[in-house]
């Protein structure tokens, strides 16, 4: 260990001058310490040196110097000094002023990919961005450069519409301009996200963006999403790809263009047909990037693309849900409690598994790029980072890191376990995870503890997202008994006493929680700017980080029984207990008869490991699906070309039906491909869905915008009471919730 008492530090150049200045700084914010300028390496704690002779701009070197406690950081630009400054800030402990570097960081630096960025667009979408000004937006660069990051990629425009809220102090393109000569003081790469529009002509969109490219100090990379958005085939969406990249190179010569394999959903064969375009090898496209709605899986897509083409990752680390690495990617067995009330886009620290994913993804890239919507993300971006610098830096490392950087003067190991913890909160149904109450404590005692931290928005937001998971976790296990003793009434008949039941107010303990989320909430919006909700705060809608909109939603059948209650009230009095004994039974079985639920049993206990990526349509955090009028049975909806399961326990010789509950598809018509098989044999083929209608059941016990279909599978289906269904389309795929076998 090393401590210094004063820093004096020392610079030849305007490079090692701009490291120097931001060093100075970060040691007046963190230490409230003031360094000291000298004239002579000599005098010096600190030098900076830049060396022309060093051949990449993200190598840097740190060797002691003159004796113990002197330092020189050395690199070819900015760039490389600030990584050197971000190593000794990560690895040094500040605590009352004292600044001690805990451990020998001399050596040479070498990241291990070449390109380590997140995307960071001023729009109105994200749940943060667009509430900053300049100065946000230069110290969250070098935030992320301390970690490694060595490019930013920025948004021009969403569309053709110039979108604008009350939070933007900028015009998007106007922002874009400063954005990049900020990141060109610390030689940070720019990259643009930029979209193809629907129904504009090529040479419109060339000039267009030649505009923009004449206009910005500094660009890198520009990367056209082959869809989301984007509507256009594979041929003329490389012809476009081209025709900008002429443009981009006449402009800026060494900008390169990056165009991503992403295909829109109404071309079936769009891969392919990209590939096909590919190999033809244009000299205008430099590399190709795979993310969200991919063309392929990237194993796939490494076997197919030209090995002069590098791929660039796209990784979602900002979204739970409805995204390319759902909570639990593999199993997307995220606790719909947890899902519903903290949506899409919460402060979602999950390093343990997108650790996994690098791993899964790292040796077929040149690095990455993140999408991000937001701040909710932070953990996860650096984390990212890491792993690209160096993929075997340990987890609890770069955490420890992350704390000493971003949590100055609190205990680095507590403040790492209590971010893990937050990981391990999303296991399981909330009501049957304790560890959920000891993570708050975790959080509180940090929060009375070190109380400067709660002046800073990083460590804010994860006591605030702590806070959340225990209310959900409290509002489910008060609810879970009203439902239960309502229901034990409703077996009695007594339906006023079960109606009061439900009805009875929320627990103290829990209101107390919701306004303390309140009143984070507000804090939040003030210290950086997040949006979680849309009148008071400006999110763009419920699902981009307003979890104020989604944390009251329902989370137990509680509000359903009570619309069930108010269905029977409008029932002759001698049908009101017959409907509600029908509800009360929706989903019992008897011990040879089946029913499954992809939001109540998870996808593993279909006992086949269903085929592809399935995409869960999640429901359960639509505000105007959940409301009422959905059991909780159906908040997890199941989208992919096939469902399968393997089941057992039939009555040999007993015909049995088989129901399914449907969304029709959201991508147009199902040809006549829809087929049901048993055991290898056709139930029904033929256009969806077939089967026997049942429209009371559907509008008694099935939410708005579903229906049903049953079907009879005749006893010779079965082998030995086992069978094994398919369900699926092969072009458009199947939307299902749940089913049942039941005998006939």
């Amino acid at each position: 260990m090393t401590t210094f008492e004063n820093f004096c530090l020392f610079a030849a150049d305007a490079a090692g001058k701009n490291a120097m200045d931001i060093f100075a700084q970060e040691l007046l914010l963190r230490a409230n310490k003031k360094a000291e300028i000298v004239g002579s390496p000599s005098e010096a704690d600190l030098c900076f040196v830049t060396d022309e002779r060093i051949a990449c701009k993200d190598f840097y070197r740190i060797r002691s110097v003159g004796g113990a406690g002197r330092l020189e950081i050395s690199a070819k630009t900015v760039r490389g000094l600030i990584f050197g400054i971000g190593l000794l800030l990560r690895k040094s402990e500040i605590v009352n002023g004292r600044f001690t570097l805990i451990e020998n960081i001399c050596g040479e630096y070498t990241p291990d990919k070449s390109i380590r960025g997140h995307q960071m667009g001023y729009r109105t979408t994200p749940n943060s961005y667009e509430a900053w000004d300049y100065d946000q937006y230069r110290r969250y660069y070098l935030d992320l450069m301390f970690f490694g990051c060595n490019i930013v990629e920025h948004i021009p425009y969403e569309s053709l519409e110039k979108r604008r809220n009350r939070l933007m102090k900028y015009d998007a393109e106007d922002f874009l301009v400063e954005a990049s000569r900020i990141a060109d003081e610390y030689d940070l790469d720019i990259s643009i996200w930029y979209p193809n529009y629907d129904n504009q002509s090529i040479e419109d969109a060339v000039e267009m963006r030649k505009k923009l490219f004449e206009r910005l100090p500094r660009l890198n990379v520009v990367f056209p999403p082959g869809g989301d958005p984007g509507n256009y085939d594979a041929d003329e969406f490389v012809e476009r790809t081209i025709a900008i990249g002429k443009a981009l190179k006449e402009v800026c010569p060494n900008a390169e263009m990056w165009p991503s394999a992403q295909k829109p959903h109404t071309f079936i064969n769009w891969g392919p047909d990209f590939i096909e375009e590919m190999e033809k090898l244009p000299r205008e496209i430099d590399g190709v990037i795979t993310g969200p709605n991919r063309a392929f899986d990237i194993d796939e897509l490494r076997r197919r693309l030209p090995m002069q083409y590098p791929i660039r990752l796209y990784p979602d680390i900002t979204h739970n849900v409805r995204c390319e690495y759902p909570v639990h990617y593999g199993r997307d067995d995220w606790h719909y409690a947890l899902n519903t009330c903290l949506s899409r886009e919460c402060t979602n620290p999950r390093p343990a598994e997108y650790r996994m994913i690098h791993r899964q993804t790292r040796d077929y890239v040149v690095g990455s790029v993140s999408y991000s919507e937001g701040i909710t993300d932070d953990i996860n971006k650096c984390i990212w980072t890491a792993m690209d610098v160096d993929p075997s830096a340990t987890l609890y490392d770069a955490l420890q890191d992350y704390a000493r950087l971003y949590f100055v003067g609190a205990p680095a190991g507590r403040c790492a376990d209590a971010i893990l913890a937050l990981e391990l909160n999303w296991s399981a149904d909330p009501a049957e995870n304790p560890h959920i109450e000891s993570t708050l404590m975790m959080w509180e005692s940090l929060s009375v503890e070190f109380p400067m931290l709660n002046n800073h928005w990083r460590f804010v937001q994860c006591l605030f997202r702590a806070k959340m998971d225990t209310y959900c976790r409290r509002r489910r296990m008060y609810e879970m008994w009203l439902t239960e003793q309502a229901k034990k009434a409703l077996e009695l008949g007594d339906i006023e006493r079960a109606r009061g039941i439900l009805m009875s107010p929320m627990e103290e303990s829990c209101v107390a929680l919701r306004t303390d989320i309140e009143r984070m909430a507000a804090i939040l919006f003030e210290q950086i700017g997040l949006q979680t909700d849309v009148d008071r705060y400006c999110a763009d809608n419920w699902e981009r980080g307003a979890v104020l909109m989604t944390i009251d939603l329902p989370i137990t059948d509680r509000q359903w029984l009570l619309s069930r209650i108010a269905m029977a009230d409008t029932m002759p009095p001698e049908a009101r207990i017959t409907f509600l004994n029908r509800v009360l039974n929706r989903n019992k079985v008897a011990k040879d008869e089946y029913y499954f639920s992809v939001a109540e049993h998870g996808l593993e206990v279909l006992g086949m490991k269903q085929m592809g990526e399935p995409y869960m349509n999640f429901q359960g955090d639509r505000p105007n699906v959940n409301n009422g009028t959905m059991p909780t049975c159906m908040f997890k909806l199941y989208d992919n070309y096939k469902l399968q399961c393997k089941a057992g326990g039939f009555t040999p010789g007993q015909d049995y039906k088989l129901r399914v509950t449907f969304k029709p598809t959201e991508y147009g018509q199902y040809l006549n491909a829809f087929k049901v098989l048993a055991n290898g044999k056709t139930v029904y083929e033929g256009k969806p869905f077939g089967g026997e209608k049942n429209p009371q059941f559907d509008a008694e016990l099935v939410a708005p915008g579903f229906e049903t279909a049953t079907y009879t599978i005749p006893a010779d289906f079965f082998e030995n009471g086992c069978v094994e269904l398919d369900i699926g389309e092969k072009v458009a795929g199947v939307m299902i919730t749940e089913f049942w076998i039941v005998k006939a």
